[in-house]
């Protein structure tokens, strides 16, 4: 996997893509991640270049995320959240702390960060649920006390700066 420039972040920022990189190079099966505010918004995505890895070495032209595109998974991550909330406030359950959607191809999870932030990973239909479960919750644990509102809005500025990077 090709990690993500972290050229001019700040030290926080690097260790969430560092934590990030580790997460998707290190657990078998996930195809791809992305950390979503509150809001809805993407702050930190695996790199996407990865998706098309994975189909070449498969020897498959089927894609291996949703529309093979970031904005895709931090949409659905955002959209199930914000059920998953609204369904546990109807039923006075107190806060949601995992989702997880299994599919015929594949696995949905979204996790929740201290800061309202989410977690989510698409994992490939064989992945080990409970590893990958296991290591989001790794994740959430060392990311989720420097997720900042500082570090969220330089996170979406990197975000917004390569999307604009890479149509010019």
């Amino acid at each position: 996997m090709k990690a993500p420039s972290t050229f001019g972040l700040s030290n926080e920022a690097r260790n969430l893509h560092w934590l990030l990189t580790n997460l998707v190079e290190e657990v078998p099966g996930i195809l791809s991640v992305a950390v979503v505010s509150s809001d809805g918004l993407l702050l930190l995505s695996s790199d996407p270049g990865r998706n098309a890895e994975a189909v070449a070495v498969a020897g498959t032209a089927r894609p291996t995320g949703p529309r093979g595109s970031s904005a895709d998974l931090a949409t659905v991550v955002s959209g199930i959240g914000s059920l998953t909330i609204g369904a546990a406030r109807l039923m006075d359950s107190g806060r949601v702390k995992q989702t997880m959607v299994a599919m015929e191809e594949g696995s949905l999870f979204v996790m929740s960060i201290s800061d309202g932030s989410l977690l989510g990973v698409h994992g490939a239909s064989d992945c080990d649920m409970s590893v990958v479960a296991y290591h989001m919750a790794l994740f959430v644990g060392r990311a989720g006390h420097v997720l900042t509102p500082e570090l969220r809005s330089e996170l979406r500025q990197s975000i917004e700066d390569a999307s604009i990077g890479s149509t010019q």
